[in-house]
């Protein structure tokens, strides 16, 4: 059977996304979702509620790709205008009722105690050109235009999605069985190497001869994220998935020994839950003693399901006194070496662990900024401590951006020093590039 590469363009339209008054989630969601059986998306595109820009940007998508998929201007209210121009674009001559929309309509207003209004019957008027998927949480409804090939020099697909991010993620698996009803699609084999420590810079100089030596239709992408670290994702667009994910595995054993330790996972992931596998897998636990990080790693950590079983606390030690008091930090390293120190960052991580008994502890003294810095510790500096029955280890980063980023990144560095730490203690590693 001949399987085809479909290429799509995801768009969202909304005044209210251009000035960044909510944040696009659904383009992401669908772009996922499309990857996932096949479809291959070539371009996210953002735009007004402006007639001729609608109808304009959507006719060059549909030039250029299978299948187009846009969320957003379907409300009831006057200024939702897309239903009129998918309408004018498609040539449609009038409008039909679509009795069942009109029924989910009826009965989502009626279990709200709201009235049916005219303004929510003719949400269920559509263009006469369009075929319709019901939209079961809402009151707009998925509508679907196909263009034979006359129009847009090729078959193509729209699919109109409510803007509603829990309406639009309810309507994407009835979207996708249509998108799989009416194409053989083919496979696309992604595979993502976690790594930190690195900078993206750096890494591409280390990995340059490999990169360079990939087959043509093996593509390698590079995916920085501040707390996560520096994706490294090798794709392959079509072909039967086990043959290339055998291929793509033979690529990235061979990456593996230039990296080192420096790669966490062979999957998508973050710090927090590789640390949480190893500790869950070891029957050990942490607890985490922070300053200038203000509770971020604790928060980390506990955002992972199932934290409980190996997270017994922390301490925020903002204050001297507190680091003192509560952690034992001795007043005397403090003024010989300063709050921003190994001696201090070694003494908060075996205080905590101290306090709560656990198999592990980490700590961070820093100054983030913008204020604070020395010639000594300019702002961007972070001491991290790390303590188990082994002993303890202190490490020094410095960073150079705002006070959020700083944060961000003393926070994941601690985390990245905690997760070699506990595969020095364990032998318990999760980089199996295999999986």
């Amino acid at each position: 059977m001949h399987r085809e590469l479909i290429q799509a363009s995801v768009c969202t339209i909304g005044d209210e996304i251009l000035i960044g008054q909510i944040v696009d989630t659904n383009s992401s969601h669908i772009a996922s979702a499309l990857e996932s059986i096949g479809v291959k998306v070539t371009r996210m595109v953002s735009f007004g509620d402006v007639r001729e820009d609608i109808i304009g940007t959507l006719e060059t998508e549909l030039r250029q790709n299978d299948i187009v998929i846009v969320t957003g201007g379907l409300g009831p209210t006057k200024d939702d205008i897309t239903k009129s121009a998918l309408a004018e674009l498609s040539g449609s001559t009038g409008y039909v009722e679509n009795k069942e929309q009109l029924e989910t309509i009826e009965r989502i207003l009626h279990s709200r105690g709201l009235d049916v209004l005219d303004i929510n019957r003719a949400q269920a008027l559509v263009p006469d050109r369009c075929e319709v998927i019901q939209n079961r949480l809402g009151t707009a409804p998925v509508m679907v235009f196909r263009f034979t090939g006359t129009e847009f020099g090729h078959p193509c697909t729209l699919y109109s999605l409510p803007g509603v991010p829990y309406e639009a993620e309810g309507a994407l698996p009835d979207v996708l069985g249509d998108i799989k009803g009416h194409h053989s699609l083919t496979e696309i084999c992604h595979r993502t190497v976690m790594t930190y420590g690195i900078a993206e810079s750096a890494l591409s100089k280390m990995i340059a001869e490999w990169e360079d030596s990939l087959p043509d239709d093996m593509h390698l992408a590079y995916l920085p994220d501040p707390v996560k670290g520096v994706r490294l994702r090798l794709s392959i667009y079509g072909g039967v998935r086990e043959e290339q994910d055998s291929r793509i595995s033979k690529e990235l054993e061979r990456l593996k020994p230039l990296l080192g330790d420096a790669i966490y996972a062979g999957y998508d992931t973050t710090l927090q839950e590789v640390i949480g596998k190893m500790l869950r897998m070891s029957g050990k636990t942490v607890s985490a003693a922070e300053s200038c990080t203000g509770g971020m790693i604790s928060r980390l950590l506990t955002s992972v399901p199932g934290a409980s079983g190996y997270y017994l606390g922390s301490v925020t030690s903002y204050a001297i006194s507190v680091k003192e008091r509560i952690l034992g930090v001795s007043p005397s390293v403090i003024e010989e070496y300063g709050v921003v120190s190994s001696e201090c960052a070694a003494q908060m991580a075996q205080g905590v662990r101290r306090i709560t008994g656990s198999d592990f502890a980490i700590s961070t003294t820093g100054i983030a900024g913008p204020d604070g810095g020395t010639d000594e510790n300019p702002v961007g500096t972070v001491w991290v401590g790390v303590t188990s029955e082994s002993g303890t280890e202190t490490r020094k980063f410095r960073y150079s951006s705002d006070r959020t980023r700083n944060i961000e990144r003393f926070a994941s560095s601690a985390l990245d020093v905690l997760r070699k730490k506990i595969e020095s203690d364990t032998g318990i590693v999760m980089s199996n590039l295999n999986k």
